[in-house]
């Protein structure tokens, strides 16, 4: 029996709240984008690299929203802004069933990459600081398991309609479907309280340690983007794994839900910079395991091993940092999100190319793999520095 919102507690509505957020804006207006992309490649005239070129377009509308957050200082106008794209997650799903125009696909993704930021910064931000005014600890990791689940759900929606639908009737259905997360981000999330400033002061790192940081999250960014956007293509693509895809991405979701939760275990118990190490080698490995082995049992476990770790990274990275700023963490945050998403607007166009000179996406994993050993190089550097002044 589903418990109804008003016998939740006002914590439990909070949470929810920023659950769907993210369902909404991330799993379904930017992530369905992954398990759609095979079957509009097979019943649209789009090829791999105007396939590509989507991907980026709605990167650059997420990164878009990023910068224009990272300049919005009044806690209104981001409730505003969180509202206004939660509405256009839903209107830029349901639309791209009416066109097959290029450009005005690339608007629309353009458009749910914007919204997208609704959910991983705005309803973050706005669950974080909920929850400490009110004494309850950060629960970043269950807010991220939206992550999880925003891949999940939608991912299994479109196992179960794909025989029956076309591509633009299960773009429809996706739409409508994004109302019922719609409803609960709306009517639960709270406005905003102002913060009272606190009077300790901590001395925050320097200049050189952001930079690690930043180039460190953009490494991940790549890993990340291009793995979440042609996995279900890349296995596709594969003779043993052609129409196992979308049941591989669902599980992949369902791997993404508890992480945030278990990888905030693992740096109670390991330490931040340890965790965070750990996760990226992890993340390394699952785009390791399609370029050498086309094994339906080996791909699932590295789509899982990835589930598990995507999601972690953000959150371990977005607290860590948020730690190391504890009177600005919006500010600090938006500058790693920036450069994870310049990464996320750059290597899929790249991959379109590459995958279109070679015939295949391995080039592309090839790519990621590669920035990946860079990232672990510089977070093994940051973890070096860690208790360090920088200079």
């Amino acid at each position: 029996m589903i418990t109804p919102w008003f016998s939740l507690s006002p914590r439990q509505r909070v949470i929810l709240a920023g659950i769907c957020a993210l369902i909404l804006t991330v799993g379904i207006a930017r992530f369905a984008y992954t398990p759609f992309l095979p079957i509009m490649l097979n019943e649209t005239s789009l090829d791999k690299l105007s396939g590509g070129w989507l991907a980026t377009f709605n990167y650059i509308g997420y990164l878009s929203g990023v910068v224009l957050i990272s300049f919005l200082s009044s806690l209104k106008t981001k409730f505003l802004f969180y509202r206004v794209n939660l509405v256009l997650a839903v209107l830029s799903t349901v639309l791209m069933a009416v066109t097959t125009d290029m450009v005005l696909w690339s608007i629309l993704r353009f458009i749910g990459g914007l919204s997208s930021t609704a959910g991983i910064i705005l309803a973050a931000g706005f669950v974080m600081g909920w929850l400490k005014q009110n004494g309850y600890k950060s629960a970043l990791g269950i807010h991220f398991s939206g992550l999880g689940l925003g891949i999940a759900i939608p991912g299994l929606v479109i196992v179960l309609i794909t025989p029956y639908f076309n591509w633009a009737e299960q773009w429809l259905i996706m739409g409508l479907f994004g109302i019922l997360f719609f409803l609960p981000a709306w009517y639960l999330m709270p406005a905003p309280a102002v913060q009272p400033p606190s009077a300790t002061k901590l001395e925050a790192p320097n200049h050189i340690w952001m930079r690690l940081m930043i180039a460190a999250y953009a490494c991940a960014g790549v890993g990340y983007v291009i793995s979440a956007t042609f996995i279900v293509a890349i296995l596709e693509e594969m003779p043993s794994l052609t129409g196992h895809g979308n049941l591989i991405w669902v599980m992949l979701g369902v791997a993404a839900i508890p992480s945030c939760i278990l990888w905030d275990k693992v740096a109670e118990q390991l330490g931040e910079t340890s965790a965070i190490l750990t996760a990226y080698s992890i993340i390394l490995l699952s785009i390791l395991i399609p370029l050498f082995s086309e094994s339906l049992l080996f791909n699932v476990i590295g789509a899982l091993l990835f589930g598990a770790t995507f999601a972690g990274i953000v959150s371990l990275m977005l607290v860590y940092v948020g730690h190391k700023f504890p009177h600005n963490p919006a500010k600090a945050m938006a500058k790693l999100t920036i450069s994870y998403g310049i990464a996320q607007l750059i290597a899929p166009a790249l991959a379109g190319y590459l995958s279109t000179l070679t015939g295949n996406y391995l080039s592309a994993l090839w790519m990621a793999a590669t920035i990946m050993i860079i990232g672990i190089v510089l977070v093994w550097r940051i973890q070096q520095f860690e208790g360090k002044k920088l200079t």
